[in-house]
């Protein structure tokens, strides 16, 4: 009898914990912005017709994570992160109403486990660059996905922290390919 009294303590106790790991946790701006280093390293080799010329519009696919389970990518996250990045990049124009170019993006997939060991997440996001000067021309369009792995060991007690953590690396390498590929155009 002791032995059931026992287990119904512990499980009693173990209760908030497993409620805890069920929590939903939002992916976040700051982990999804391409880093300070990736920064310092392309901020030279942006083209100087792209510096200071771009405007971002509304993000759209995200969606909101929910109370219960699972990590997802707000519109709100996902455009503060890419507006943080480029304007780190020197991209983004200062100049209300200004700038030369218009960026899109519209979060296409975001590929999670449920429940992994190693979290393996891809995100699919679409971008478009559209000149606003030459008749909305598209300049730049590309739906790109890419991976990101975060292991056991980064997060051992927290499924959704890495999750996250996956959720947010692979955004942030998205956002880094596109910012790349946009450099190897040729610009005037």
């Amino acid at each position: 009898m002791q032995f059931k009294t026992w287990l119904g303590a512990f499980l009693l106790a173990l209760l908030p914990l497993l409620m805890l790991a069920g929590c939903g946790t939002p992916a976040d701006a700051p982990g999804m912005r391409i880093t300070p280093a990736d920064v310092l390293q392309m901020r030279s080799w942006i083209p100087p017709g792209l510096k200071g010329q771009m405007v971002l519009a509304p993000v759209t696919g995200g969606e909101a994570t929910g109370r219960f389970w699972g990590s997802r990518i707000s519109n709100s996250m996902l455009e503060q992160s890419i507006d943080e990045s480029l304007r780190a990049l020197g991209l983004l124009t200062n100049v209300p109403g200004g700038g030369r170019y218009t960026l899109t993006a519209k979060l296409i997939e975001l590929d999670q486990p449920m429940v992994a060991l190693t979290m393996k997440v891809s995100v699919t996001i679409e971008y478009s660059l559209i000149d606003r000067q030459v008749d909305d021309k598209v300049v730049y369009q590309h739906r790109l996905r890419t991976v990101h792995t975060v292991n056991f060991t980064e997060s051992m007690l927290d499924i959704n922290d890495r999750t996250r953590l996956a959720s947010e690396g692979a955004v942030r390498r998205n956002v880094e390919v596109m910012v790349r590929e946009l450099m190897e155009i040729g610009w005037n």
